[in-house]
């Protein structure tokens, strides 16, 4: 990379960081555009692999409720293994721009039912009916995209969890996902020593971000930080359609 490239990389990385800290969600989210704008789709996929993972390990032990979460949405989990295999084909299949525009697609309505904050409520039944088909088109959409948080996130709020349960649920779809997609990204040949040098090494910047994301969570209006940051990715996600196209 050039030291252009490393710079961008590297705040992309402490961004993420902040965000994950203040809020305990979003890295990749916010990492991955940030990413694909400096080195393109398929380029910048693996590289926020390895400090996601790390930091949802984090805060899965330290959310308690471990368990009781897996057990109750193992299913989801599941599905989200041949939904990603099913993404990565497509990735490999398709050209990077046509990903690039359906990544900002996927953050721009991200961020605009995060910013309507619409009423949504699931009963038993549908609850318990809807968890395959979201852990797999979740997973379909990661896997083409990297992004992890359509359709799952507006379903985990859907169930009115309390933070703590709705942290440890959303987070170990993110760790299985971005654990799945290693894999697959390394046999289709766009993770391997290079992307993992650099995932490394965005260890420290990412931690940086986080342990400032930590310290400012209590200054900071959360409604209010939560709205510049979903407001950000919205912003990135039209770039992303606009760059393509154009």
């Amino acid at each position: 990379m050039e030291a252009g490239q490393i710079i961008v990389v590297a705040l992309a990385y402490l961004a993420a960081g902040f965000v994950k800290g203040a809020s305990g969600l979003g890295f990749s989210t916010t990492c991955l555009p940030i990413l694909v704008l400096a080195l393109g789709l398929k380029d910048a996929l693996a590289l926020v692999i390895i400090p996601s993972v790390v930091a949802n390990i984090f805060l899965i032990l330290s959310s308690g409720h471990l368990k009781e979460t897996a057990r109750r949405f193992w299913p989801l989990y599941a599905a989200q293994i041949p939904g990603i295999v099913a993404g990565l084909a497509l990735l490999a299949w398709i050209d990077g721009a046509v990903a690039t525009v359906v990544l900002g697609l996927v953050l721009g309505v991200y961020a605009a039912v995060a910013l309507a904050q619409p009423e949504l409520r699931l009963a038993p039944g549908p609850e318990r009916l809807l968890r395959v088909p979201v852990g797999f088109v979740t997973a379909v959409i990661n896997g083409l995209t990297g992004s992890q948080v359509m359709p799952v996130v507006p379903y985990m709020l859907a169930l009115r969890l309390d933070p703590k349960r709705f942290v440890q649920a959303v987070n170990l779809s993110f760790t299985l996902s971005s654990l799945v997609m290693a894999v697959g990204l390394s046999r289709i040949g766009l993770f391997g020593g290079h992307e993992l040098a650099v995932s490394v090494a965005g260890l420290a910047p990412s931690y940086a971000g986080i342990w400032m994301g930590g310290r400012m969570r209590g200054r900071l209006s959360p409604d209010q930080f939560r709205r510049f940051v979903l407001t950000v990715l919205g912003v990135l996600g039209l770039v992303l359609v606009l760059r393509s196209v154009i």
